[in-house]
């Protein structure tokens, strides 16, 4: 069995992408065990808790199952439409799909949002905004704050969709799409919009939370098509 190399600046969400592709494409096989927490943590040079929290990802999506004093194992076999779904998706595609989410994943965080979600959110927009001429440290720390915005919602169907969207992220074309629109003044811009986001959600203001985000995904798509022009 082979694993992906070790990744340089990587978070839950990438973890959780890359061991959903060796799911795919039948590295890891159904009723396989993962190698342990320990073994991943440093295979990918991260901390155990970043591996638990792609492994709970994962199993959310239904993907692998978690047995305590047993292990992780395989929870899905082959190869499905929704993996070959994403795998021919464009990145325009994603942000058409983001579209038709987020903006209501906006609303209802207003209702179930809590503390800790909104504690967990200001670190993020913190990582983010540090992150200024790094595209990749930029892109990480943003599909983990959308995927954090979604779970704050505490509806797990949501929380699986923005995952399976979220993973074309890992694709080729997006990673070149991201070099090519991730300069430093977009990614000031995408920070103001996230913290104007998260500031109408914080005061339970769901149809500007829910503008806030269309205008974000707005700038993101005319980003993006721009960049594919080029």
């Amino acid at each position: 069995m082979e694993y992906s190399p070790k990744l340089n600046r990587i978070g839950s969400a990438e973890i959780a992408t890359d061991l959903r592709q060796q799911i795919s494409a039948e590295q890891l096989r159904y009723l396989e065990r993962l190698p342990s927490e320990r073994v991943l943590s440093n295979r990918y040079g991260v901390s155990r808790g970043t591996v638990r929290d792609a492994l709970m990802h994962l199993e959310q999506e239904g993907l692998v199952e978690i047995r305590p004093g047993s292990g992780t194992y395989v929870a899905q076999s082959a190869k499905n439409e929704t993996t070959q779904a994403v795998e021919g998706a464009r990145p325009l595609e994603l942000v058409d799909a983001r579209f038709a989410l987020e903006p209501h994943i906006c609303r209802l965080a207003v209702l179930h949002a809590r503390r800790s979600d909104f504690e967990k959110m200001e670190k993020l927009l913190r990582k983010m905004e540090a992150c200024s001429g790094d595209a990749a440290a930029f892109g990480e720390a943003d599909t983990e704050f959308h995927a954090a915005l979604v779970e704050s919602t505490g509806n797990n169907l949501l929380v699986w969709l923005i995952s399976q969207i979220n993973s074309v992220r890992a694709q080729d074309e997006w990673a070149r799409m991201r070099h090519l629109t991730l300069d430093p003044s977009i990614t000031d811009k995408y920070n103001r919009q996230h913290r104007q986001i998260v500031e109408a959600i914080r005061t339970r203001e769901p149809e500007r939370a829910a503008n806030m985000m269309k205008e974000h995904l707005e700038t993101a798509r005319l980003s993006l098509t721009r960049a594919a022009e080029t």
